[in-house]
């Protein structure tokens, strides 16, 4: 039974993760200083790095587009995974065994090396299937791809392989790299006779599918010979990796694509996606001989960040009849959606392959260009199966249609379909709007699951992410960086894309105006709370005293500054430290602790950060002082020195001591 993974495990796989191991498998980065590397974002086109890691602190933040956190939600942004799902993988990669709360429990130590013994089998194999299709016996399957416009670096690009004829020359392969036959058998790319296994794919070409972290879990092999008395299409069948019902071809090499476009296209093929994505169309997947269905669907709203902020499904279908019974089956799937679903199909019935073949790529654009809403295909081709010459055909027709109408989740939307179908009827509009009505009322009195059509969920993974007291790891959506973070910019909170005065949301919490750090004690606040997350080691008792009792201006800076305080620093790491004062901010300023977390400090030296750090710090105190000693000339001045003489001589010491205290600070 799977449980919540617990808090002190996250926070251990969370500090024992080098970030920048991580992140180098993404970016390219290089030093930006003492401790901080920068790169291009992977979350946002951009032509100069914005982009800052700072390992020391397990954080990442881009300065032009805003997205930040740790390790954990650098891999869930990039790979779509998720909490739990997250923490696993990186427990595994680190060797670290995991506990789970209520006695729950997760993948054993045995069950992770088996899985990694099975990825790394898949990997040999794909490799060896890419070399195979370079040889002078694959020319065959080679001249087939040839003949569909796609060259050496399209195949390479997709990974496209060859099975070469014969019963055992990938398993031969496979033993000489040392796995053995009980491993190969859960494989699934081995059959077993008589005489023991034997290779599955032979003679064909081969397409590597991959999981949406673009490891390799099954093969799609096409036939090619004639004297090949299998299937056209052979997969992998269902094993521990390879489940047909939850994968998408080519979800590794589209998941960025659309989840910056918001478009999914489903089309039905390996080489329809290859196509697709050579036609500029880089949102294209396709299932796994199987229908698009729920669990495909939980996979592509997470892609698509399903939350009725926009996006688009797209399915492309053949215009022959299994054609139009397959899009009337993913109508029946629409509702699971807040994206808008349309349809394409060409009249012709070529395929997305077909169309870049003989008529270009543009055909292929002009195909998903012509695409209509799903329910309005669903209704015409509903009405072809009626006689609308008769009364009695265009009832049954209007009976048919209206509940489909009704089921339009766009209000706006649902009385101009009402019209369009009362013309493609030729009835009149009060009785199309009776039935439509009519149909919508049986729908809301129908009795309805929790997880029914309509219904929302509480996340893509369906549960809590991250053990007793955690909060999501994800960004909030209404924060904008401003720039570099030396200028002016939008609001931190809800209406931050607004530019205009910020408003409190208490769903969400308050939103913050960002300060404007050309005024120099905002930027001199800003600058001890880059020291004080980024180099906590560096104060002393004394300086932490003073910097917890030290008063903030700007309400963002006051902010993180009571988060310092409630956080507390004895014996966290400094990936902890940070990760305790984001959780303990409002939500909408999670990215702009990691913003001061990783913002280069302006030192080329160990020594030289120290002494910066140390100005800094003494800057802070120093304009504390000057306020403490305007506080006690103001109470001076308000005194009546013969009446209270006592504590006239008590506010008088103080300042002397304060001036004293100001003194040292200037001559560190």
């Amino acid at each position: 039974m799977a449980g919540l993974i617990k808090r002190e495990d996250i926070d251990e796989v969370r500090s024992r993760t080098d970030i920048k191991e991580v992140v180098d498998g993404y970016v390219t980065l290089r030093s930006a200083g003492i401790g901080s590397f920068k790169g291009l974002c992977p979350f946002h086109d951009e032509r100069s790095p914005s982009f800052h890691v700072r390992p020391q602190v397990g954080t990442f933040h881009c300065f032009g587009c805003g997205e930040s956190g740790d390790v954990i939600s650098f891999i869930q942004k990039m790979d779509h995974t998720t909490f739990s799902e997250t923490v696993e993988r990186l427990a595994a990669r680190i060797g670290f065994e995991l506990h789970y709360e209520d006695g729950g429990s997760g993948p054993s130590r045995q069950e992770v090396g088996r899985r990694q013994r099975l990825l790394d089998a898949h990997k040999v194999a794909e490799e060896f299937f890419r070399a195979q299709l370079l040889t002078e016996e694959a020319a065959t399957g080679r001249k087939y791809l040839a003949d569909r416009a796609f060259d050496r670096e399209a195949c390479e690009h997709f990974g496209v392989g060859y099975a070469p004829r014969g019963w055992d020359p990938l398993l031969k392969h496979m033993r000489h790299k040392g796995f053995h036959e009980e491993e190969l058998k859960l494989t699934g790319m081995f059959s077993e006779g008589n005489r023991g296994i034997y290779d599955r794919f032979r003679g064909r070409l081969i397409w590597p599918i991959r999981d949406l972290t673009g490891a390799t879990i099954g093969f799609g092999a096409r036939k090619l010979y004639e004297d090949d008395q299998g299937p056209k299409y052979l997969n992998t069948p269902e094993t521990q990796l390879y489940k047909k019902s939850q994968v998408l071809y080519g979800v590794d090499l589209a998941k960025r694509e659309i989840t910056k476009n918001r478009q999914l296209i489903v089309v039905e093929g390996y080489t329809d996606v290859m196509a697709c994505h050579l036609s500029g169309l880089g949102t294209a997947v396709a299932t796994c001989g199987t229908a698009f269905g729920a669990d495909h669907i939980k996979i592509a709203r997470r892609l698509l960040q399903d939350d009725g902020t926009g996006g688009e499904v797209v399915y492309t279908f053949d215009g022959d009849a299994a054609g139009q019974k397959a899009a009337l089956r993913a109508f029946d799937e629409d509702q699971s959606f807040i994206a808008q679903t349309y349809v394409a199909v060409e009249p012709t019935g070529a395929d997305p392959c077909e169309l870049r073949q003989h008529r270009g790529p543009e055909a292929v654009k002009e195909l998903i260009a012509s695409k209509r809403p799903l329910f309005e295909f669903a209704i015409r081709a509903g009405l072809k199966k009626f006689n609308l010459d008769t009364v009695e055909g265009r009832v049954q027709a209007l009976r048919a249609s209206a509940p489909i109408v009704a089921a339009i989740r766009d209000s706006a939307m649902r009385p101009a379909y009402s019209r369009e179908l009362a013309g493609w009827l030729g009835m009149d509009m009060e009785d199309v709007n009776r039935a439509v009505g009519a149909a919508a009322k049986r729908s809301r009195e129908a009795p309805r699951s929790d997880t029914g059509p309509g219904q929302r969920s509480a996340g893509p993974d369906g549960g809590h992410r991250g053990g007793p007291g955690r909060r999501p790891e994800t960004r909030d959506p209404g924060y904008r960086a401003g720039g570099n973070g030396q200028h002016p910019g939008p609001a931190y909170g809800p209406e931050a894309g607004n530019q205009g005065s910020a408003v409190v949301q208490e769903s969400r919490g308050p939103a913050f105006e960002r300060p404007d750090v050309r005024d120099p004690v905002t930027r001199m606040e800003r600058e001890s709370l880059e020291v004080v997350l980024q180099q906590p080691g560096l104060l002393n008792a004394e300086q932490w005293q003073a910097f917890y009792a030290a008063r903030f201006l700007a309400p963002v800076h006051a902010a993180v500054h009571d988060a310092v305080r409630a956080a507390g620093a004895a014996g966290a790491t400094p990936a902890q430290w940070v990760e305790s004062i984001r959780q303990e901010v409002p939500d909408p300023l999670r990215p702009f602790v990691s913003e001061l977390a990783v913002n280069p400090l302006p030192a080329n030296s160990e020594e030289g950060l120290a002494k910066y750090c140390q100005g800094i710090m003494n800057r802070l105190f120093d304009l504390q002082i000057t306020h403490q000693k305007a506080d006690r000339i103001g109470q001076l001045q308000r005194m009546d020195p013969a009446a209270d003489p006592e504590g006239y001589q008590r506010i008088n010491r103080e300042l002397m001591e304060l001036e004293l205290r100001r003194r040292a600070l200037r001559q560190d």
